[in-house]
């Protein structure tokens, strides 16, 4: 009976080992999406399509593949008020063109979750918590943030956001929206600029902006690779464009 006790106790161990290191992945990704009253439905679409078209490409499977453990953990979250932040796709690894396939499909079939006014610090703490509470265990972990402006109506302060989560050594990075052919040009200030300023934080942080339909996917897919190829910590807030971006990953 001991024999048979060491036994299974082996065995169990061996498979809490096999399931510890199948959780382990090179990036913790939460996907932060917009969908404030600011972004209409058909923003939503091509913010979603961007997305879905980006975890599938080639570059930034290849940058996936090309980390020490070969996976990452993403999930995609739509914000809007200070009681609305919605999961839109669980927590899922993504180590290959069948489970991207999967993570894009699952995002295109949902409807939209998420209204109401600005409340960007309750997005980040949200997206903070998402990380903090699952069970993964990523190398590095980042909060990408997307949006069309950098106003916070109300709850979380957007600085003791940032300080939380830079504290917990997890990046922002932002996506700032410039859709001209949308609803129209969101704010008359650099957008790009207030990112840098109010909401992005931690080493290597940086701004990417999208500006018009035709350039959304590209911009989230280039900065997809960034985020997951890491590369060297820059500054600890740096404002680029898809074109730098274009170049840095070449």
């Amino acid at each position: 009976m001991r024999r048979i006790i060491a036994v299974l106790t082996l065995f169990l161990g061996l498979i809490a080992v096999a399931w510890a290191a199948d959780r382990r992945v090179d990036l913790e990704l939460v996907l932060l999406a917009d969908a404030s009253r600011s972004i209409d439905d058909v923003e939503i679409r091509l913010q979603r399509q961007g997305y879905a078209a980006a975890i599938t490409h080639p570059q930034v499977l290849k940058a996936i593949t090309g980390g020490y453990r070969q996976r990452i953990a993403v999930t995609y979250v739509e914000w809007g008020d200070e009681t609305s932040q919605e999961v839109v796709v669980p927590w899922q690894i993504v180590d290959g063109p069948a489970s991207a396939a999967k993570f894009a499909a699952k995002l295109m079939a949902r409807p939209r979750l998420a209204h109401g006014p600005n409340a960007i610090g309750n997005a980040i703490v949200a997206a903070h918590a998402l990380i903090e509470a699952n069970d993964i265990a990523g190398d590095r972990r980042v909060i990408d943030f997307s949006g069309d402006s950098a106003w916070s109506w109300g709850g979380v302060p957007i600085e003791q956001a940032r300080a939380m989560a830079i504290a917990d050594d997890i990046v922002i990075n932002g996506l700032a929206i410039l859709c001209r052919d949308c609803s129209g040009r969101p704010v008359s200030y650099d957008l790009e600029a207030a990112y840098a300023e109010l909401i992005i934080g931690g080493p290597g942080a940086f701004v990417v902006t999208a500006d018009g339909d035709d350039r959304f996917a590209e911009a989230v897919r280039r900065k997809l690779v960034l985020e997951i190829a890491g590369g060297q910590p820059g500054p600890a807030r740096t404002v680029v464009n898809a074109d730098i971006a274009r170049q840095t990953i070449r």
